[in-house]
């Protein structure tokens, strides 16, 4: 993997349950390094997780009962339901140092924008959530992670906003890349050819990906 490639963006297309043979081996590798492995997504995922997990050879039951693994499908709303970026950012944060105070080198995270978001589909809440992420990422140098974006069914603007707040791209557990199209402001291109340039990019990101899987 390319260096301080912390907080990474994942971008893919087709069933999401595709993605979960890559993901799991990437726990796996997390765990190895010492880290432990927050896992957030809906139900169906986090059990198709437990599977792919199993399947690779871990001991799921005994990994999460040592907390050294956490599978969670717990929302992470406000009382109204919507997508509270202070709260997910705070049980992050809370989520490290319970790691860290348990004798971990750090928490490693990942979890599903189409799941987390829910309904809502804010893209200023968005791009606040990942300027802020990336603000504790670099605060916190025990923290790393992976943003998940599915291209198909999220918003297209959504989706070129996660590619213009990343440092790098997550394509598989030994493969990212240095993303070209990072803007430390978040802010989005404005012109029609420049939102052309993102969704070719993205396009072409889904398509690596299904090669190196």
């Amino acid at each position: 993997m390319v260096p301080e490639s912390r907080h990474q963006c994942f971008i893919y297309d087709g069933a999401p349950s595709e993605q979960l043979p890559v993901l799991a081996r990437m726990i796996q590798q997390k765990l190895d390094e010492g880290y432990r492995c927050l896992y957030l997504n809906s139900l169906p995922m986090v059990a198709g997780m437990r599977s792919h997990l199993s399947a690779i050879g871990l001991d799921v039951a005994k990994e999460i009962a040592r907390a050294r693994l956490i599978l969670s499908s717990e929302p992470l709303a406000s009382p109204d339901g919507s997508f509270d970026v202070g709260l997910m950012l705070d049980k992050l944060e809370d989520a490290l140092d319970q790691a860290l105070s348990d004798g971990y080198k750090g928490l490693w995270a990942t979890g599903d924008m189409t799941w987390e978001f829910g309904s809502e589909k804010n893209l200023d809440k968005l791009m606040e959530y990942e300027l802020r992420l990336e603000d504790l990422i670099r605060k916190r140098q025990s923290l790393c992670g992976i943003c998940q974006y599915h291209q198909d069914s999220l918003p297209r603007e959504i989706t070129r906003q996660g590619l213009l707040t990343h440092r790098t791209l997550f394509i598989n557990e030994t493969l990212s890349r240095i993303n070209p199209h990072y803007a430390p402001s978040g802010t989005p291109g404005h012109s029609q050819a420049a939102n052309l340039k993102l969704d070719e990019a993205i396009t072409e990101l889904c398509r690596l990906q299904k090669r190196k899987s």
